[in-house]
């Protein structure tokens, strides 16, 4: 059994990680998909209230709330499979709630790539609004999820990714990092 959690920030490669997983029909638990469900439970749009819910929830129910919330789906997964990625971890508690749960099985791999390719990529993302468009700039998504204690859980991270290549590359090195090659 393994559990690959994944951090970084937005637009970082976190989704195409995800997809090779997919690729490789290893299943995927995204912890923004909680979040997204408790947007709409609430009647909120996800696109709208994402970073609001997300602080919410934690503020309601603690730093944990998220992956507290992500755990039965991951084990309902390592029912049927060896491997399962969990996408979009925040915080460093996070990290260390999962380090709780699947011990020497979980495996935090950070997703770094410049500020200008995130911003291009999340440009063109469909659930992305962007600030012209009365979202949330780049750079205050960056600093809530900083705030959250995302950069501390990337300086934990077992395997850190560097994505400023092609997307060729980090699709290889996604590969390699799923058939467990060495750290």
């Amino acid at each position: 059994m393994k559990v690959i959690g994944t951090v970084g920030l937005p637009g970082s490669g976190k989704g195409e990680f995800a997809d090779v997983a997919r690729s490789r029909d290893i299943p995927v638990v995204t912890m923004g998909d909680v979040i997204r469900a408790e947007c709409r439970r609430r009647g909120l749009d996800p696109a709208d209230h994402h970073g609001a819910v997300a602080q919410a929830l934690r503020e309601e129910d603690g730093p944990l709330a998220i992956a507290e919330r992500s755990i039965p789906f991951i084990e309902e997964e390592l029912q049927a499979h060896d491997t399962v990625v969990v996408d979009g971890l925040r915080s460093a508690a996070e990290a260390e709630r999962f380090e709780a749960e699947y011990g020497d099985d979980f495996v935090l791999v950070a997703i770094d790539a410049p500020f200008q390719d995130r911003a291009e990529r999340v440009e063109v993302r469909a659930r992305d609004t962007s600030a012209a468009d009365g979202g949330e700039s780049l750079e205050a998504r960056d600093e809530r999820e900083l705030g959250f204690g995302m950069g501390e859980a990337m300086e934990r991270a077992d395997v850190t990714v560097d994505n400023d290549g092609t997307l060729a590359a980090f699709h290889e090195r996604v590969a390699a990092i799923l058939d467990g090659e060495p750290r």
